[in-house]
């Protein structure tokens, strides 16, 4: 089996990674009972425009994308999101290992990370809370039904 390769995502990545991520994130509209979640109604242009603006990270195995990964700086929050893994793949430690890839690849002055997962995606929370994030409390902006959770970056430059 080929070895997986993360590496910098570009505008040529971005149709791959909107395909992959309607794949993942039909189970996620499945165990939180709604269609109503953005990855899903993402377009092409919106995918390229946050590859472009973003730091994404994509996962090959071969020429397969299998997985992609999102950060973007927020003040001094590193916030993660769009994190995917194909299907097929899933509970193999990709998602993990997407997770510190991101982490280990954030602006020094970033303090946190930050991420939000549907309150019902268990796989989802399971990973992030074994990863060392903690759930923050609610807030009225958060989106309703959304599990928002966070970390220290214990590396960051003081």
């Amino acid at each position: 089996m080929d070895e997986i390769v993360i590496e910098g995502a570009t505008d040529g990545d971005a149709a791959e990674i909107l395909v992959l991520q309607r794949c993942c994130w039909v189970s996620e509209a499945i165990s939180n009972n709604s269609m109503d979640i953005p990855p899903l109604h993402e377009d092409l242009p919106t995918v390229r425009a946050w590859v472009q603006e973003s730091t994404v990270w994509t996962a090959r195995r071969g020429g397969r994308l299998v997985g992609a990964v999102r950060g973007t700086a927020d003040g001094t929050a590193w916030q993660i999101g769009r994190l995917m893994v194909a299907p097929d793949l899933a509970g193999n430690g990709l998602g993990r290992r997407l997770l510190q890839h991101v982490e280990q690849n954030a602006p020094e002055h970033i303090t946190s990370f930050e991420l939000f997962t549907g309150s019902k995606s268990a796989r989802n929370i399971r990973l992030y809370t074994r990863a060392g994030y903690v759930p923050l409390p609610p807030d009225p902006s958060h989106i309703p039904g959304v599990v928002y959770l966070s970390k220290p970056n214990v590396t960051a430059s003081a």
